[in-house]
């Protein structure tokens, strides 16, 4: 056989040079190369054609050649990488901001000192980044906070033209969390909001229900990420909001298995595929965004609301046996896509116990610890061979008590570290979440070697090189990872992204009730605003954040509209800004604990004191033999809580007696259900968002847009059938019932003409 003439190619026609060295080379059939000047690697010319020498060794490897399939080049390169390398591939960053903070989870200093003393740029590495890509040769980073996309790109490109110098010149695959909502509220989406295109998320993405405009977020999403030099999206999350009081049912699209279903493959579908120049095979290109969808089987059915993210919240519970219902919004979507890409990239597991649930080991251990519900479930019954990713922080020891936020290792609380590595890998699972450091993934590969032999660990190590290099190899990144910054620019919440967002945040608002029609108010009418009470509370990180009294919207934007007054009398109309009743606790208090309680409290819906008389007399699952080995039983039985913001409720009722008559319109920001019979009747008006803008709510108040959104849940009538309702059931609660004659059930909401019936509420129904 004749071999093939190698040349390297010393000057290059058409060659294009951006800022940091970084250069461009073009294939009159083929990809676009990019690369830096500064990493040591050179051009290949062979045929005519153009590769990149990320070896250096002079030669066309096979992973190398573009022309090749992505799991042909996947084998090739996962064969010639150690083992410590491939120990570095498994590894998922923790969170990761630009530029690094001087303290918390994401802190970093350069060349030994902290950002502001350092003189460094903002886009430079820190010591730490540094560390983890050359010595445990990571390259999955998760980036959370950024200062502006200019310099998330430059950023981006610092980092490829770093790791491209190193080794076999494999590129970094950064990701994010969702970053398009419009606030933060957690670790998971610490990246929102700021200088991109913003839409709904979760439920109020589901409140459109048009999966439709969920693929058209996907592709626009997709542009901006690729923009920022971001190729896997750790998103969607499809679980089924089938438990009310769940921290994180506000991210999730609905409680209705056929709505959340066609939301996921759209989603990804929109995400993933490439179209138009850049096109390659099966719908992937270096325009497409990996999926990581979550979370397998399914996190909703928290028992008690209780999440998951702290020991209280271990426990999924399936009272109604209706485990086999939260794996269809995976099975039926993620998996069975309609475009060319055919599946989700990657799956993450939730940290929840699916509690008795393993039908062959009879284990009751974290999702991704199950060798049942990985191997066995989703890679056996269901066929999927892509990749799987712990998530964060599963390896890691858990806290001191079940109400404090660190690892999650739920099940397998007793092994050490390098055991919680072993037994994920045993699971069938390809990657770990949050953990900088091979050390321990390399223990777990010498535990394999003891038990299995080094022939099967060298085998089992591949196997999950294989799928997570495919990830790289179709999005292009080993061709060119590097971001022109002058169009990240210009393609990064420009202002057409910026009004398509918009305008799917007005399409999510709820209209519940409009007595009389007092909606919209087209005259300039004199409006009262109350200002919202913001109780002190602490956040996602145990933060205190301090009271505040304060405008809950724009004023200035609210004038274009109406005249504002702060004295009831003058007004025309009241409209009412409040959110859904918040239990501070979560469900768990360590005062109730040291005061000799099991610590575990209600977690309530409605803005009043409650007093849990309804609720499960035994709980279904309990059990923390590290911290509580003594409690077990997790009942929250006749114990009580109030909201930490009853002021709101208070706020209403005021405003509906200053107003002596008057109509009263009340805005609610929900970030789960909620119970509407303390308030409804002082209102005449009620329009109901999922955390999208104030000011989308004041555009239909103003009659400038016309609300079309539909309730993605069940609003409970009270809280006793809140706690009758089964945690893992859909539909399953008696509704509110409003002075109107209105039930706010699954798919209720009203336009100006009345109830809304049309071809979303004909195919989605309960």
């Amino acid at each position: 056989m004749k071999k093939s003439v190698l040349k390297i190619s010393a000057l290059f026609l058409g060659v294009t040079v951006f800022a940091q060295n970084i250069q461009t080379v073009s294939n009159s059939e083929g990809p676009v190369l990019g690369y830096s000047a500064d990493s040591g690697i050179k051009i290949l010319t062979v045929n005519g054609k153009k590769f990149k020498d990320l070896n250096r060794n002079g030669r066309l490897d096979r992973y190398e050649d573009w022309r090749l399939t992505a799991e042909e080049r996947a084998k090739d390169l996962a064969a010639k990488m150690s083992v410590e390398q491939i120990a570095g591939l498994m590894l998922y960053s923790g969170h990761q901001s630009v530029p690094a903070p001087a303290d918390g989870i994401r802190a970093g200093k350069y060349n030994g000192k902290l950002y502001k003393e350092s003189g460094a740029n903002a886009w430079d590495l820190t010591d730490q980044q540094k560390k983890f890509l050359k010595e445990d040769n990571l390259r999955h980073v998760l980036v959370t906070t950024v200062e502006s996309p200019e310099i998330a790109a430059r950023w981006s490109n610092t980092l490829q033209a770093y790791v491209e110098g190193l080794g076999l010149g494999i590129p970094a695959n950064n990701s994010t969390d969702p970053r398009h909502s419009a606030t933060v509220t957690a670790e998971f989406n610490e990246g929102a909001g700021g200088q991109i295109s913003l839409w709904p998320d979760g439920l109020a993405m589901g409140a459109t229900f048009d999966p439709e405009l969920v693929k058209k977020f996907g592709n626009i999403a997709a542009q901006e990420y690729r923009a920022l030099g971001i190729s896997t999206a750790l998103s969607p999350q499809i679980d089924l909001g089938t438990e009310p009081r769940w921290y994180r049912i506000a991210y999730v699209f609905s409680e209705s298995p056929e709505l959340t279903t066609d939301m996921a493959r759209a989603y990804i579908d929109g995400f993933q595929t490439t179209t138009g120049k850049g096109t390659a095979k099966n719908g992937w290109g270096n325009k497409s965004v990996n999926a990581m969808v979550k979370h397998w089987p399914g996190g909703g059915p928290e028992e008690g609301g209780r999440d998951a993210h702290w020991a209280m919240g271990k426990y999924a519970v399936y009272p109604g046996n209706n485990f086999q219902t939260h794996l269809k919004p995976f099975t039926e979507g993620a998996f069975k896509l309609n475009g060319g890409t055919g599946e989700a990239a990657a799956v993450m597991p939730y940290y929840t116990i699916s509690y008795n649930q393993d039908q062959k080991n009879r284990e009751n251990v974290g999702n991704g610890f199950s060798k049942y519900i990985i191997t066995d479930l989703l890679r056996g019954k269901y066929g999927y061979d892509g990749v799987v990713c712990t998530d964060w922080l599963i390896t890691a020891n858990e806290p001191k008590t079940p109400g404090l936020f660190a690892g999650k290792p739920w099940g397998v609380e007793k092994m050490s570290i390098a055991e919680r590595h072993y037994k994920v890998l045993e699971a069938g699972v390809d990657q770990f979440g949050g953990n900088n450091d091979k050390g321990p993934v390399l223990e777990a590969y010498q535990m394999g070697v003891k038990e299995h032999g080094e022939k099967y660990m060298r085998n089992r190590f591949e196997q999950s090189a294989v799928r997570l290099l495919k990830n790289f190899f179709r999005t292009g990144l080993f061709e060119n990872p590097y971001v022109n910054v002058e169009e990240t620019k210009k393609i990064v919440g420009n202002p057409d992204f910026m009004k398509a967002g918009y305008e799917a945040q007005v399409k999510s608002i709820v209209m519940l009730k409009n007595k009389g029609n007092i909606l919209p108010v087209k005259e300039r009418k004199t409006v009262y605003i109350p200002k919202r009470y913001s109780p002190a509370t602490f956040n996602w990180w145990g933060i205190y954040t301090a009271p505040s009294l304060d405008y809950p919207v724009d004023t200035e934007k609210v004038k274009k509209y109406f005249n504002i007054t702060d004295d009831p009398a003058k007004a025309d109309f009241a409209l009412v800004f409040v959110k859904s009743p918040h239990s501070e606790e979560g469900g768990y208090s360590d005062i109730d604990a040291a005061e000799g309680g099991n610590g575990y409290l209600p977690i309530s819906l409605q803005y009043q004191t409650y007093t849990a008389t309804e609720a499960r007399a035994k709980s279904i699952a309990a059990g923390d033999p590290v911290v509580a080995p003594t409690v077990k039983d997790r009942t929250f039985k006749n114990k009580t809580s109030t909201a930490a913001n009853f002021t709101d409720l208070q706020t209403i009722e005021n405003t509906y007696r200053a107003m002596n008559g008057k109509p009263v319109v009340v805005s609610v920001t929900a970030s789960k259900p909620m119970v509407f019979n303390e308030f409804e009747k002082h209102a005449d008006a009620i329009l109901m968002n999922f955390n999208v803008s104030n000011q989308a709510v004041v555009d239909i108040v103003s009659g400038t847009y016309e609300p079309s959104g539909l309730l993605p849940l069940q609003m409970p009538a009270d809280m006793k059938t809140v706690e009758e309702q089964k945690e893992d059931v859909p539909y399953d609660m008696e509704t509110h019932l409003d002075s109107e004659g209105h039930h706010y059930d699954f798919g209720y909401g009203m336009n100006w003409s009345g109830v809304i019936k049309d071809a979303r509420t004909v195919k989605y129904k309960k």
